[in-house]
This record gives structure tokens, C-alpha cells and sequence, in this order.
């Protein structure tokens, strides 16, 4: 399970009482570029080894923006990256997610909608987003972006919000990165927007092959494994280019740099938002390059509006993508670590400050019925073999 660290609401016991074995984490306060060095890892992996608890996965270490643009000191920060792979390694950890998003992580516009039975979701509309980008954070041209029958409906829901709701939507939007409390300004995005100007899919993907042209042999020469995130969501948003949100991306990605070490964080919520996405072809094709497994599953209401759903009753068919992962985990001879993601917000849980979607009881909620789904389907395999 995902732990922010020391500052987490969500304590180490908790997480060992919900039946995690392993903690996946990051040393978030160490600020984006610098190494992470062996005494910093030591320091994180006693704290959870005192818990009963074992760091297994880091997510994230974080990629520079300098080196998704491949500018400035991005060379730098690449040979940085590479000590900190090593650093890891040498401390035994040797699965390493990342991603290769650009400004923002993951983005969703309402942070709290209403279940049926009170519980809270992740929610994705993208009317909402339209008038977010066009009229609250007024970035230049957005508006070319749409088609009219977009901005039309945009506005029509902008219309319906108070000012408490722009307020809050604005907020939703502009979430900080994860393990930080402190959202971005417009001022800041805005800034950060017109580094991108000139930068389109096919230059990003160019820099993410030479960062990982460099990279990946050196996570290869450790023993380590490197797991890109896909896109989330998996298309464009800000006018910013996206190279992770399709099979054609991650196979273009895998054959580029064609070390093992460069793989996938299987996200099944990320890549199953797109409904043109065939998750179980993905692990049919990509398989032997998956190395990290973050099962959560989403409902697409129309086309323009998606939303967290229940780990198991989705969009996305859990039974049998958790087959094909116990297939292909016999094949391969390994046990890939795995997270439940992005549980709801429960009632137990409402008064205590988490990060959105890392509440700890729909989360625990997510990982029983994800281990019992396992454990189902292997029982069902051995009885077949």
C-alpha cells in the first residue's frame, strides 16, 4: 500500500493491519533533482522495517522538468537520476515507478462525488476542465483547443457553479504533486505552460528515449526496474502533450530502449479510462516488461465524464485481468508487487486530512477484495492445471 511518510494521516500500523505486506513510498521531501542519497533511503527503510513492514516499490522518483524538455541542467539531473537508481538499488529496492507526465500529475475535477451510499469518488468531467482552462485559469488561446459545441457546454456549466465552486474547482484542478500539500498557483501553471510551448508528442517522447537511453542501462547494471505510469488521464489536457496513454505508446516506449529494466507500471484506472484501450492485448503484448501493478478500476458515464468506481465493478473486467496477471506472473516465475488505487472516502475516514484518494478505508476496502479475488482465480488455476 501507498504511504506519503512521516506525515501521512495514514500510519504504517494502519496500513500493517489492513494485510499489506509492503509499503511503496518516495522520499517526497527531498526536492525534485537532487540525489537521493544511501543514508536518506536507509533513514526511510528503518522507519517502516520498525513497523514490521518492508519498503518494496518507490513511487515516485520524480523526473526534472528540465529533463522532460531537455533543457537547462537536464544532464545533470539525468546523472543525478542514475545515482539514485544505484542508491536504491544498493539498498535493495529495486523497483523504481515514475512518470513522464509533464507539469501535472494525475487530474481530476471533482474530489468528491457523492456515491449512493455517501461514500466520496474521483471524478473527471471534462466540460468542467473546459471551463476550468478557458475561463478560470484563462490560458492563452485554450479556447482554440475546442470546438465550439465544447466551449458551449463549458459555459453552460460554468454558469451553474457559485463562487465557492469555481473556488473549489480551480483547487481540484491545481492539486499539488503527490506527498505535498501545497497546490500550484495560476501564475505558476502558466509559467510552466510556456516552457511546453514548442513542445509537441513527438519531441517528448524523443526526450523520454534519450532520458532513458541513459537510464535504463544503468537500472540493467543494478538489477533494477524501472516502471513508467501511463498518462492520467490518457489524453491531452492543458494543451500539453501526452506519450503514455495508448498500447502503441508503451510499445513504441519498450522497443525504443529495449533493456527489461524498461517497463510498465500496469495501471489499470489510467489506461482503462481510455475505453479504446485493451488492457488484457496490453498484457498479452507487453507482459514480460510489467514490473509494477496498480489495480483500480473506473466507470465512464458518456464521453465526457468519468469516475473513480469500486475496485471490482467497473469499466474494467478485474476477474480477468487479475488472471492474466497470475498467468503471466507462473510464466515469468515472479510475484509483481501490486496497490489497490484511489479507494473512496469513507465516513470512518472523513475527518481525517489525506491525500485525495488515499483514505485508508476504501483502500483497505479495494486490497481485500482484491486479495480474495487472487486467491479465488489461483485456486480456480490449480485446480484446471
Amino acid at each position: 500500500m501507498r504511504w506519503f511518510g512521516p506525515q501521512d494521516n495514514v500510519s504504517l500500523l494502519d496500513i500493517k493491519q489492513a494485510g499489506a505486506k509492503g509499503i511503496v513510498t518516495a522520499l517526497h521531501q527531498i526536492p525534485v533533482g537532487e540525489i537521493w542519497t544511501v543514508e536518506k533511503i536507509e533513514e526511510r527503510q528503518q522507519v517502516i522495517r520498525n513497523s514490521g513492514l518492508e519498503w518494496t516499490v518507490v513511487e515516485s522518483l520524480p523526473v526534472h522538468e528540465e529533463i522532460k524538455r531537455a533543457a537547462g541542467n537536464y544532464l545533470k539531473y539525468i546523472e543525478n537520476y542514475k545515482i539514485s537508481i544505484k542508491n536504491l538499488a544498493d539498498c535493495g529496492i529495486k523497483i523504481i515507478t515514475y512518470n513522464f507526465m509533464p507539469i501535472l500529475d494525475w487530474v481530476r475535477t471533482d474530489h468528491n462525488f457523492s456515491n449512493e451510499d455517501g461514500s466520496k469518488a474521483l471524478l473527471y468531467n471534462q466540460d468542467a476542465f473546459t471551463y476550468f482552462d478557458i475561463f478560470l485559469l484563462k490560458r492563452p488561446n485554450a479556447e482554440n483547443d475546442y470546438s465550439d459545441k465544447e466551449k458551449e457546454k463549458a459555459l453552460q456549466f460554468g454558469n451553474k457553479l457559485s463562487e465557492n465552486g469555481k473556488e473549489l474547482l480551480f483547487k481540484n484542478v491545481l492539486l499539488g504533486l503527490p506527498g505535498s500539500t501545497i497546490n500550484f498557483t495560476a501564475e505558476q501553471i502558466l509559467s510552466f505552460l510556456d516552457n511546453y510551448a514548442h513542445i509537441n508528442n513527438e519531441k517528448l517522447r524523443e526526450n523520454l528515449i534519450y532520458f532513458l537511453s541513459e537510464v535504463a542501462p544503468v537500472a540493467a547494471a543494478y538489477d533494477a526496474k524501472l516502471a513508467i505510469h501511463p498518462d492520467d488521464p490518457p489524453f491531452s489536457v492543458l494543451g500539453l502533450p501526452r506519450i503514455v496513454s495508448t498500447e502503441e505508446d508503451i510499445k513504441t516506449i519498450l522497443l525504443a530502449v529495449p533493456f527489461n529494466s524498461n517497463g510498465l507500471c500496469f495501471c489499470t484506472g489510467s489506461l482503462g479510462a481510455d475505453p479504446k484501450n485493451n488492457l488484457e492485448k496490453i498484457i498479452d503484448d507487453c507482459g514480460d516488461r510489467i514490473h509494477f501493478l496498480h489495480l483500480r478500476n473506473t466507470f465512464r458515464e458518456n464521453e465526457t465524464i468519468f469516475r473513480e468506481s469500486e475496485h471490482l465493478i467497473g469499466d474494467t473486467k478485474m476477474e480477468r485481468i487479475v488472471e492474466k496477471i497470475l498467468l503471466l506472473m507462473n510464466d515469468r516465475k515472479i510475484s509483481l508487487p501490486m496497490r489497490p488505487d484511489h479507494g473512496f472516502l469513507h465516513d470512518t475516514d472523513k475527518e481525517k486530512e489525506t491525500y485525495p484518494g488515499y483514505s485508508l478505508t476504501g483502500r483497505l476496502k479495494g486490497l481485500a477484495e482484491l486479495r480474495g479475488l487472487e486467491m479465488g482465480i489461483a485456486y480456480k488455476l490449480k485446480e484446471l492445471a
